[in-house]
């Protein structure tokens, strides 16, 4: 490999860079995976910011800008702490996310994701030939305009890309500020009957660019299976389960829709995920397997070389040090956990659930940072199953709480048993996503001459500084919004939180038998016929399939977060087209990625934002200008129109930028 030139790397501006960058890109993340159940890769859309950031200082090098890129990357790869975190107020055991508590859950977890996969660098990462396909775009991008040198094009790529995302930041973001107001209505809701027997559906498309630009990154295979799915759900199971329901003739449409969906198709949905997370991650396990057979024979065959004859390509954390804060993680995380239910119905039992908890969090954390970082070298950390690592783990903290405590205790310690089971998953949740992306980003480091210490440090700092923002961002959206299927008073907007739920409904399953498991079956037998179509379209269809876990997403999820991904899919696919006629295809979709970032970002904050309001005004809709009747009337064709022209515009323009 030729060596790049590097005179900056680990530097003060591109650490305050990438810590900037990470609180907006965590926040919208965190927003839009509790909204959508997605979230979106920060790596490229952090190059191209921090490339055009940086530039404008002298000294400027690749190695720089891949630490930006990594930071970011870090922190917005541990907002898929989402996944879990939200169940414990689904449960209703907190009513808030305690700050200092949910801060350690995520940066001790994030910390050990790091440590884990740093023994795994070079079995999994140098002496690999595992694809790693996110890392190595990123690793293109940042050698086309990542260093001082770049030529005159390349400096202009990264000044289209930073104005895609800064405008597309700006428009999506007005948008929803004007949203606010009611000036232009939010969505476009119907419900109505279906047949004489009672039956209703519906559908809500929401004007949001945020989940356009979603259904854009997700690309239009994973935007069909997800309308494949919103058609099982309101074609099929909101009709036939509402017309089941008592009363269903004279009840209202739009409440009687709600609630069959709610009540049971959501866990239909469940079912669904739960077989198809599962048999995702068994297609792996045999070239996970196999991939770490190979890899840890190379490393043993490799020669021992003292650190300081290695070339700084090939330095990492000392390894000493890396156990010294392994475990100082893990005598954190028994802190943690010993102060979980000290004066509470576990109060007795807290020495063996704290012993085994963190046992539990050691061994299996170390098990899945080798899947994860080996899914995101074979399938990218974006695609990586991360849910079902998040059921696994689930699964197995029940069923070892079951077996070993649950006999001992009364019924009314029933729901403690589940939130220390989802506490504990909530820790190994952490590490697996930080190890989803952590090697993910050490390949992106390899391909630019990085020194792997320097970049394992800035992943720390990343993983830092996105614990101390998820929390505050997860409390702000809890008090203004809520999360479908919590405890307590129904919340008209609230947030579907899809994978919380899911994983809080199958530890309640377990450990308090209170889940309908019939509808999971249903789902399940759903999710098997999902599996063998997908497998027929793959082998009969080029480039086509049905991915079983978006069908599902489409099921358990609410048509609100739903119906725009697909039609952003649907949009984005187009854009790809016209891009491929074009003289220059790649850098075409390439801003296209970027345009549907910055709309992700742009309403992300503002929905961040908007939260706020919300939750410290009492209101609903604190920036209301108009009255009910024009909210339900001119500002649908209003919102209906600007959304649509937007759209077309920002296409046609980002189309234009470089050609």
């Amino acid at each position: 490999m030729t060596t790049m030139k590097m005179e900056r790397e680990l530097t003060i501006r591109g650490l305050i860079l990438g810590v900037l960058i990470t609180l907006v890109f965590t926040a919208a993340n965190v927003f839009f995976g509790l909204k959508a159940g997605i979230t979106f890769s920060t790596s490229i859309p952090a190059a191209v910011i921090s490339m055009a950031i940086l530039r404008k200082f002298r000294g400027m090098t690749i190695q720089e800008n891949n630490v930006v890129q990594t930071i970011a990357s870090a922190a917005g790869t541990l907002s898929a702490i989402i996944f879990v975190l939200p169940g414990l107020v689904i449960i209703g055991w907190w009513t808030g996310f305690p700050y200092w508590t949910s801060v350690l859950i995520c940066g001790l977890g994030g910390v050990l994701g790091v440590t884990y996969s740093i023994p795994l660098r070079r079995a999994l990462v140098t002496q690999s030939d595992l694809p790693y396909p996110e890392g190595v775009a990123c690793a293109e991008v940042l050698k086309v305009g990542g260093g001082a040198e770049a030529k005159a094009d390349a400096i202009e790529d990264a000044r289209a890309g930073l104005l895609a995302v800064v405008w597309a930041s700006i428009i999506s973001g007005v948008f929803a500020l004007v949203v606010a107001t009611r000036l232009f209505a939010s969505d476009l809701v119907r419900n109505f009957r279906v047949g004489d027997n009672g039956a209703v559906s519906g559908f809500d498309l929401p004007f949001s660019f945020a989940l356009f630009g979603i259904g854009h990154l997700v690309g239009l295979w994973v935007g069909v299976a997800m309308g494949v799915g919103a058609l099982i759900g309101w074609g099929w199971g909101v009709p036939h389960y509402s017309a089941l329901a008592a009363g269903a003739a004279a009840a209202v449409p739009a409440a009687l829709a709600h609630d069959a969906w709610s009540h049971q198709v959501r866990f239909v949905g469940a079912g669904t995920i739960l077989v198809a997370a599962l048999w995702t991650l068994a297609k792996l396990l045999k070239p996970v397997y196999g991939g770490l057979l190979t890899a840890l024979a190379a490393s043993r065959a490799r020669r021992a070389g003292k650190g300081d004859l290695m070339p700084r390509t090939e330095q990492d954390i000392p390894i000493g040090i890396v156990g010294i804060v392994t475990l100082l993680c893990l005598v954190l995380i028994t802190v943690v956990l010993a102060q979980f239910d000290s004066a509470g119905a576990l109060s007795h039992h807290m020495a063996l659930l704290v012993i085994g908890g963190v046992v539990y969090i050691a061994l299996m954390s170390f098990f899945v940072s080798a899947v994860t970082g080996y899914m995101a070298g074979l399938i990218g950390s974006s695609n990586s199953p991360l849910s079902g690592i998040g059921i696994l783990a689930v699964l197995g903290a029940s069923l070892l709480l079951l077996f070993g405590v649950r006999p001992s205790l009364p019924a009314s310690a029933e729901q403690a048993l589940v939130a220390f089971a989802l506490f504990v998953t909530a820790v190994v949740f952490s590490v697996a996503s930080i190890a989803n992306n952590n090697l993910q980003d050490l390949k992106t480091g390899q391909l630019v001459d990085a020194t792997p210490w320097k970049q394992q440090v800035a992943l720390v700092v990343g993983v830092i500084a996105g614990a101390l923002i998820i929390p505050p961002v997860l409390d702000l959206l809890n008090h203004a919004w809520g999360f479908a299927g919590a405890v307590g008073e129904h919340r008209e907007h609230a947030l579907p939180a899809p994978q919380a739920g899911l994983i809080s409904a199958l530890a309640q399953g377990v450990l308090q038998h209170n889940v309908d498991w019939g509808l999971i079956e249903i789902g399940v037998g759903i999710g098997v016929a999902l599996i063998i179509i997908d497998a027929i379209v793959r082998r009969t269809s080029k480039g086509a399939h049905l991915s079983p876990l978006a069908v599902g997403l489409g099921i358990y999820l609410p048509t609100q977060s739903t119906l725009m991904v697909v039609v952003g899919a649907i949009a984005g696919w187009l854009y790809d087209r016209h891009a491929n006629r074009r003289a220059n295809p790649e850098g075409i979709k390439q801003l296209g990625v970027l345009l549907a970032s910055g709309l992700i970002v742009g309403e992300g904050l503002i929905g961040v934002l908007l939260a706020a309001l919300v939750a410290f005004s009492g209101k609903d809709y604190p920036l209301s200008l108009v009255s009910d009747h024009f909210a339900d009337n001119g500002a649908v064709f209003l919102g209906t129109i600007v959304f649509a022209a937007a759209c077309v515009l920002m296409y046609r323009w980002v189309a234009r930028l470089r050609t």
